[in-house]
């Protein structure tokens, strides 16, 4: 399916940097942005979108692909307010860092033609800057989409291979996951970082205050460890809103883990967390 008009709701720096990767994938549609009116009118400046609406009821009609690039709680809440809007042969996906409350919103507008018209999407891209002024078409370049299909959505099916066809052309790496895992994991990879992240700076605030001397004492070790400790509390809040369970596993491992650590800084097993951590195969 090739799309003519796409309704990007949230036009900060992941709607704006779809938009942008969208045009230079080739698309030549209408890409429509709603947001904040403010917003919109950088996000034209920008050359992100060709349209703003404020209003989401308004800025979908006409659109068969729309992408909810909002909050969490604001894509909860979207689903419902403009799923029955928008044309049955449209395709509706979000980019969501948590799936298993989204989909659940999904299955209650859409019931069971959920899976013909919402596709769950969670793009791994991203920076510690948000709005549209930080917006690139090459954000998702070699990033990972992860799409957490139904149970039996077929992505192969045109309307959604047309989706995953748009994503490869940004140079995008699609991948499957089962929902409830892909929470899971998120909250390990992603979520946890950021907790780790925002802690260690909160502690060092409350620690050393303003001190000029500490950044330039810590030098690129602590620039790295805290880079994203600038992330927006608007968009954690509704991540660790819907995904708290896995979020609370994940930082008690960790503290039990940094626990063990402060047990042994004066014996062998610190050698052995030092060489189990070398394991780990992230590639820089």
């Amino acid at each position: 399916m090739t799309f003519t008009q796409i309704t990007i709701v949230g036009t900060g720096l992941i709607g704006g940097s779809f938009a942008l990767a969208a045009r230079r994938a080739g698309f030549t549609g209408k890409i429509v942005g709603c947001d904040r009116e403010a917003v919109l009118n950088k996000a034209r400046d920008f050359g992100a979108i060709d349209r703003g609406v404020t209003s989401p009821e308004e800025a979908v009609k006409g659109s068969d692909l729309v992408v909810l690039a909002t909050p969490v709680g604001s894509i909860i809440d979207l689903i419902e307010r403009i799923g029955p809007l928008v044309a049955a042969e449209a395709l509706i996906t979000d980019v969501g860092s948590t799936k298993m409350e989204i989909m659940a919103r999904a299955r209650d507008v859409f019931g069971l033609n959920v899976n013909n018209r919402f596709l769950p999407g969670h793009p791994m891209a991203g920076k510690e800057n948000s709005g549209v002024e930080y917006a690139d078409a090459d954000l998702f370049r070699d990033a990972v989409w992860l799409l957490t299909p139904f149970p039996g959505q077929d992505i192969a099916k045109p309307k959604l291979a047309g989706f995953t066809d748009l994503l490869s052309k940004f140079g995008a790496r699609v991948l499957t996951f089962d929902p409830a895992e892909h929470d899971r994991v998120c909250s390990l990879v992603s979520h946890l970082p950021q907790m780790m992240s925002t802690a260690f700076a909160s502690m060092l605030v409350e620690e050393l205050g303003d001190d000029p001397q500490a950044g330039a004492i810590g030098g690129r070790a602590l620039r790295e460890m805290t880079r994203i400790a600038r992330s927006p509390y608007s968009m954690w809040r509704d991540i660790a809103l819907t995904n708290s369970g896995n979020i609370q596993d994940a930082l008690l491992k960790l503290e039990q883990k940094l626990a063990h650590i402060r047990e042994s800084l004066r014996t062998r097993d610190l050698e052995e967390e030092f060489q189990k951590a070398h394991e780990l195969g992230i590639k820089k």
